[in-house]
């Protein structure tokens, strides 16, 4: 029997788009408006960004990992290339993120409890050591710290002979979304921006493969934002980059092919494959018509999509297995370039080896066996995917426009609207959740009486921190203090005169200056951030 649009209950998606029961070409037609998608490696990449995607080389499977000291690390780094992941993700503990020694009294508690703990050029050492970078692209979580953390990445490889032109890998390094999201800040808006342009000149001249930002629209997301916010902000701060890049005289095809992104993925599977295929198409766009970017590599929206914590429940935690599983498929379907798959205990603990092994797991057995790499953009040609891509990138556009008109993100993030935007929208889908209208399985619909279980936490020893703090004191002891004050003040005084600040970070970590050091000159200069407050 026919369903006819006046018998079925309204669908409407997390991004407000009514759902119809059925679409044609005359949907896919009114939607597109003329816009032609073109094909896979082709402008606009709305079908991916290479013409053979998968067929050619699968994804990069990484994983999110790094907690205690730099010698666990190194040993979990070792054991998942062991088991296949051809790509690291490096956490960082919370005094390195906002820049902080792990002998700082603010440190106490927190050395290497949510992610690896770093203080100097010796403890990337540590971490990296037996690990071919050559091989395993490495991608650093780092925001607020990042301009000292990519420094120190660089050196270390320098100082293993790797020819820094040739390195690739990616450090987050967003700095805006770190104000909306995660709260990872350590300078105020503006130099925060300047700094994020410090590292965009100082790679494009000495190190052009690397890329020395990933635009996060995955931590606004899981903040609280719908689909189509996460990605019109995302461009949205990608916008703001740029504009500092270009405002320091580079090209902008000099450096726009190393931004990448990073994306999250929870929700409803056709929903997300569309916000990617739509967002691929947008961004091309604004690249081509806004910046006159010539060359294509300019124009495509590389990432890193998996699978978002948010969308993994406490309760029934194995069924996180399955989400993950979907999660892992969207991804594929989407054409993302990296795939970093959350695991099933991501929900309320740092994964175990066991649960990281499901999850990489996951992703082989969408490579080996269910055909994922066997034609590009299997989802081309339907007439929902092709209507919803299209309503998807128009929401994305109406989102930014109302960005721009309101003053532009720079402006809304360093008055906190965009941050009570997004909480509002995250309040209003708990309100969703808790009255049912937003089903979640195991949470408000087929939940049960679960017995009392053994939930494996990952351990915090308080002597990881201990024999963090001892090595600290080593390298202290050992290094050459007036070269070590001598390089801090060359950063205090680049910072001061408005210079890119790379070089003398670069020279301060060679000399063994740590995090803490580094990061209390600049904010002698540049003071830090205040967050306002909202009612």
């Amino acid at each position: 029997m026919t369903v006819s649009n006046s018998e079925s209950k309204p669908v409407i998606n997390e991004s407000g788009i009514e759902i119809k029961p059925v679409y044609t070409a005359d949907d896919v037609a009114e939607a597109m408006n003329g816009e032609a998608i073109g094909l896979p490696g082709e402008y606009p990449f709305v079908r991916g960004i290479h013409p053979l995607m998968y067929r050619r080389r699968p994804w990069t499977m990484r994983q999110y990992a790094g907690f205690g000291n730099p010698h666990e690390t190194n040993q979990r780094f070792k054991y998942l290339i062991e088991n296949g992941q051809t790509g690291l993700n490096v956490a960082f503990d919370l005094p390195t993120q906002i820049g902080l020694d792990s002998d700082d009294a603010m440190s106490i508690g927190e050395v290497g409890r949510v992610g690896m703990a770093v203080d100097s050029l010796r403890d990337f050492e540590i971490a990296f050591d037996g690990i071919d970078l050559d091989k395993i692209t490495v991608s650093l979580t780092i925001n607020g710290a990042a301009t000292t953390l990519i420094a120190m990445y660089l050196a270390m490889a320098e100082k293993r002979g790797y020819d820094i032109r040739n390195l690739r890998g990616t450090a987050q390094n967003d700095i805006l979304k770190e104000f909306i999201g995660r709260g990872t800040w350590v300078f105020p808006v503006d130099a925060s921006i300047k700094l994020v342009g410090d590292t965009i000149e100082y790679c494009a001249e000495h190190a052009p493969k690397y890329s020395p930002v990933s635009i996060c629209g995955y931590h606004i997301r899981e903040s609280g934002c719908n689909p189509v916010q996460e990605m019109a902000y995302a461009f949205c701060i990608g916008k703001a980059y740029i504009d500092e890049a270009l405002a320091r005289g580079l090209d902008v095809d000099e450096f726009a092919s190393r931004l990448s992104f990073n994306f999250d993925i929870f929700g409803n599977l056709f929903e997300q494959v569309a916000k990617f295929r739509a967002g691929r198409g947008l961004w091309a766009r604004i690249l081509r018509e806004d910046y006159g970017a010539k060359d294509p590599r300019s124009m495509v929206m590389r990432m890193i999509a998996g699978g978002g914590g948010g969308g993994l429940a406490l309760e029934q935690p194995e069924v996180n297995i399955v989400r993950g599983a979907y999660y892992a498929l969207i991804s594929a379907l989407s054409g993302t370039q990296t795939m970093a798959l959350c695991s099933y205990d991501e929900a309320y603990t740092i994964p175990t080896e066991y649960s990281a092994r499901i999850s990489l797991r996951t992703m082989q057995v969408l490579i080996e066996e269910m055909g994922l790499c066997d034609t590009v953009d299997p989802m081309a040609g339907s007439y929902y995917m092709e209507t919803l891509t299209a309503q998807m990138q128009e929401k994305m556009r109406e989102v930014m426009a109302d960005v721009d008109d309101r003053g532009g993100i720079v402006k809304l993030v360093a008055e906190g609207l965009v941050q009570a935007d997004v909480s509002a929208q995250a309040y209003e889908t708990h309100q969703g959740i808790e009255s049912g209208d937003i089903r979640k399985v195991g949470v408000n619909c087929y939940r049960i009486e679960e017995e009392e279980r053994e939930v494996e936490f990952h351990p915090y020893d308080e002597a990881d921190g201990e024999m963090q703090i001892e090595s600290l004191q080593q390298i202290k002891a050992a290094r050459d203090d007036g070269a070590v004050a001598t390089e801090l003040d060359r950063v205090q005084g680049a910072a001061e005169a408005g210079d890119n600040v790379m070089p003398a970070i670069m020279a301060a970590v060679k000399s063994y200056a740590t995090v803490g050091e580094i990061t209390g000159r600049l904010t002698d200069v540049y003071g830090r951030f205040e967050e306002p407050v909202r009612f």
